[in-house]
């Protein structure tokens, strides 16, 4: 059967998206990195989700906008995903929990997705499935040896180590609940309401508990600049769109490919040395990835235009 030219584009963005994705949300760990000493976390946060929330409403100005209780719920979503998340994560490791350690348990979100599925919404999850989420995680924790080494887990603070947890189920319901009825409104309007609900998390934590320290250097701005511009216009939109019209355990199963390139542009930009066993590590997260994936990224007969 003759391939029409809009599925032929349909396949390019099944295959080019997960490719961008995965390049713009490691670039996170970077940005994070850069930020840590020019700025109180929650305002930086604050910032950047008004700064992509008006962005996105500029964009969708003449587009339909939720209403009622779909406004609410995209806000709700918004504040799960995104605020709560980065919120509860920067703060964990702020307050004794090891970046190591908190990347690892990022690393278990695609099986966060997986056991809800499975538990909470009886779906069925393929062995095949299971298999290269734990060969990917395996991968990840490889990837990440170095920055565990010498970590005493048992000495670390509870809280910081539930509230790093607790960042990942946030984002995990933040994901899943996009693939309810929300899924029905432009990609610009919700993108304009989820982060103005982010920035109501981190807004009232930056009143509360945050130190107001913004010290205007220029990595402070470009960090900015790249962090609205980039991560949130950008990934975040890219990896809803992938959401709502792909298999949700496939795509998040992306995200094991995160640490890992983070892990390159660590040594490509700050000369941070790259073992073997990281190499393996990255090798064996591709190959978990690529068998969950089963070559197939995203289900054709969902792609949208």
């Amino acid at each position: 059967m003759e391939i029409t030219p809009r599925e032929k584009r349909d396949r390019r963005k099944a295959f080019i998206a997960p490719f961008f994705l995965i390049l713009i949300w490691s670039t996170g760990f970077i940005a994070a990195r850069a930020v840590a000493d020019h700025a109180d976390p929650n305002l930086f946060l604050t910032f950047r989700f008004l700064s992509a929330a008006a962005v996105f409403a500029l964009l969708a100005l003449h587009c339909a906008w939720p209403k009622g209780r779909q406004f609410v719920m995209h806000l709700l979503t918004g504040m799960l995903m995104n605020g709560v998340y980065l919120a509860a994560s920067w703060w964990a490791v702020a307050n004794g929990l090891a970046a190591g350690v908190m990347s690892l348990i990022g690393g278990l979100q695609p099986l966060f997705t997986a056991l809800i599925f499975a538990l909470v919404l009886r779906k069925s999850i393929g062995l095949r499935s299971w298999a290269g989420l734990a060969v990917g995680f395996i991968g990840v924790a490889l990837v990440l040896s170095p920055r565990l080494t010498g970590i005493d887990v048992g000495n670390m603070a509870l809280l910081p180590i539930l509230m790093g947890f607790g960042s990942i189920v946030a984002l995990t319901i933040g994901i899943m609940v996009q693939k309810s009825s929300l899924a029905a409104a432009d990609l610009r309007a919700a993108g304009a309401i989820q982060h103005l609900g982010a920035a109501i998390v981190t807004g009232a934590l930056a009143a509360v508990m945050g130190s107001g320290a913004w010290d205007n250097s220029p990595t402070l701005w470009f960090s900015l600049l790249w962090s609205a511009g980039v991560l949130s216009l950008g990934g975040t939109a890219l990896f809803i769109w992938m959401v709502r019209h792909g298999d949700l355990t496939r795509i998040t199963a992306l995200m094991l490919l995160v640490p890992p390139a983070a892990a390159l542009q660590a040594y490509a930009l700050f000369g941070e040395a790259l073992s073997l066993v990281q190499l393996a590590g990255f090798a064996l997260t591709l190959l978990g990835v690529a068998i969950v994936q089963r070559i197939r990224l995203l289900r054709r007969s969902r792609l949208a235009e």
